[in-house]
């Protein structure tokens, strides 16, 4: 009967995250322990700053969704501002420039989707890639 009644301090179901001592692989430490998303299984400091600049550089080869993977794979660098100074620079301007991108895509599809024949006027023939095939005689309809 002795060993069934708890101490009246003790709790009975002790929560292990309640521990807030310093401890840096906490979720409420202020900066990140990995430059990845993966944690300790991501990439070194070393090879993050490698593939963060990679991914930067290309991104500017027309491939600007290499800077969506930067950012989201960087996410922890991207979201505080004192870690990783090194690859900090990289992953920001890939944010920049997803954003610029994003932007000037959308606006461009939008013009064409929403403005179209109304706002090209009769040059909007010319401006449409889907008529192609008919004016290269390319379908066979007559």
């Amino acid at each position: 009967m002795e060993a069934s009644q708890a101490p009246s301090n003790a709790t009975p179901n002790p929560n292990p995250n309640n521990d807030f001592t310093n401890n840096g692989n906490s979720i409420l430490s202020s900066t990140p322990v990995w430059p990845t998303i993966d944690g300790p299984f991501g990439l070194s400091e070393e090879e993050s700053l490698s593939y963060a600049r990679r991914f930067y550089k290309f991104g500017y080869a027309l491939l600007p969704w290499l800077w969506a993977v930067n950012c989201f794979y960087f996410w922890p660098v991207l979201r505080h501002s004192r870690s990783f100074p090194r690859i900090r620079p990289y992953v920001l301007r890939s944010a920049v420039g997803f954003t610029v991108f994003s932007a000037l895509l959308s606006s461009w599809a939008l013009t064409f989707a929403i403005g179209g024949e109304r706002l090209f006027g009769p040059i909007w023939d010319q401006l449409v890639m889907y008529n192609v095939a008919d004016q290269l005689g390319l379908t066979g309809w007559s």
